[in-house]
C-alpha cells in the first residue's frame, strides 16, 4: 500500500511530545511524515528547553523527513504574504511549504490558516 504524505504543524508534535497524543500519526506506518524547518525551529528554540526534551525531539524528526526552505517555497512564502497579510509569518511559510510540495498540513491551528485557498488542510482530532 501506498503510504500518505504529510506536512505536520509544529503544534501537532508539541501535542505528541508533552501528551503523547497523535502518536495515531506520528507512529503510524500508512504516513509518510513532512515537516517544515520551521516547525524545527520552532521545536527547538522552546524557552528552556532540557537535553532530555531536545533529544527527544530529534530522535522523532530523524524519523520524518524535513523541508528546507528554497526558492520555491521562498517565492510562493512572498506571494502568499501579499495575499494574507494578517497571517503569521511562521504560519505563512509552513503553509508556503505544504502548497508548494502538495502536502496536505495536519493542524490544530486550522483558524492559522483559514482562508488560504490553496492550502489543503488535514483534520485530525486524534
Amino acid at each position: 500500500m501506498e503510504k500518505i504524505n504529510l506536512l505536520v504543524d509544529t503544534d501537532i508534535f508539541i501535542d505528541y511530545f508533552n501528551t503523547g497524543r497523535f502518536s495515531n500519526i506520528l507512529e503510524n506506518a500508512s504516513f509518510r511524515i513532512y515537516y517544515s524547518v520551521v516547525t524545527e525551529k520552532e521545536l527547538l528554540s522552546k524557552k528552556g528547553l532540557k537535553a532530555i526534551e531536545k533529544e527527544a525531539i530529534l530522535l522523532t524528526l530523524k524519523n520524518c523527513r524535513r523541508v528546507r526552505i528554497d526558492n520555491e517555497i521562498a517565492l510562493r512564502y512572498s506571494e502568499l504574504r501579499r495575499s494574507y497579510p494578517l497571517i503569521d509569518k511562521e504560519d505563512m511559510l509552513i503553509a508556503a511549504t505544504a502548497i508548494t510540495k502538495k502536502l496536505p498540513l495536519v493542524t490544530r491551528n486550522n483558524k492559522h490558516y483559514k482562508g488560504i485557498r490553496e492550502l489543503v488542510l488535514f483534520a485530525w482530532h486524534g
